[in-house]
Formats: C-alpha cells, sequence, structure tokens
C-alpha cells in the first residue's frame, strides 16, 4: 500500500473537499486517462486495488501512471474508548480528489485493451468517473 515515508504532521484535520481540481486535470504521460467527477477521500487500498486490475488485465503491457498518492492520514478511535483523551491513532492514508483529477493514465496498449483496463478500474472506486483520451 502506498503511504509517505515521512510527514510533518502525524495527524490532520478534516478538511473541506470544495471547489474543482485546478492542477492535475490533464494528460500529461499516457494517452487514455481516468477522471474523477466526484469529490472524495481515496483510501491507499482502493488504489492499489484499481492499479492490480490494470495491471492483470494488461498482462503487464501497459505503460501505467497513478497521479494521485494517498499523503493524508485518517484517524480512528479504539472500539468502547471514553469519550476525551485526544484524537485517535492513524488508521489509514487517503488522497484528497476533487472534480476533474486525473487518477490512472495508460500508454502503449490498444484502445479496447485500455478502455477495458480503466472500466474494470473505475469499478474498484467509490466515486463516479470517466475516460478521457488525449488529442
Amino acid at each position: 500500500m502506498l503511504s509517505p515515508k515521512r510527514t510533518k504532521y502525524r495527524k490532520y484535520h478534516r478538511g473541506r473537499m470544495k471547489g474543482k481540481a485546478m492542477r492535475g486535470n490533464e494528460i500529461n504521460f499516457g494517452k487514455y486517462g481516468l477522471q474523477a467527477l466526484e469529490p472524495t477521500w481515496i483510501t491507499s487500498r482502493q488504489i492499489e486495488a484499481a492499479r492490480r486490475t490494470i495491471t492483470r488485465y494488461t498482462k503487464r503491457g501497459a505503460s501505467l501512471w497513478i497521479r494521485i498518492f494517498p499523503d493524508k492520514t485518517v484517524t480512528s478511535r479504539a472500539a468502547e474508548s471514553r469519550m476525551g483523551s485526544g484524537k485517535g491513532a492513524v488508521d489509514y492514508w487517503v488522497a484528497l480528489v476533487r472534480p476533474g483529477t486525473i487518477l490512472f493514465e495508460i500508454a502503449s496498449v490498444p484502445d479496447e485493451v485500455a478502455r477495458g483496463a480503466l472500466n474494470l478500474a473505475a469499478y474498484k472506486l467509490p466515486i463516479k468517473t470517466k475516460i478521457i483520451v488525449q488529442n
């Protein structure tokens, strides 16, 4: 699973996800891309599941770029713990995704293979997405 080697702070505030993606919203590396249409947190497990799906479907023949990275911590309290006594321990890592963000890019495979792989990867993610092609 993806997670940063080190961060400035151990625990983060939840924050807000308003607005569209101002950067990371164009295809830069591949020919086909999977673009987010909704704001959400995507966990490192979901990113890994989508990555595995793409690599298996393309039989490791595609060049794949993962354009998001989980660099935000999500904490949770222990079960049946009392109120107070601070913020919970770090539970998992998420990537903050806004509408328009490119999640994955693919190159060096035929059109139908790329679309099929990105379509299967989209099932693994908790948001609506669309496949876009670089002109």
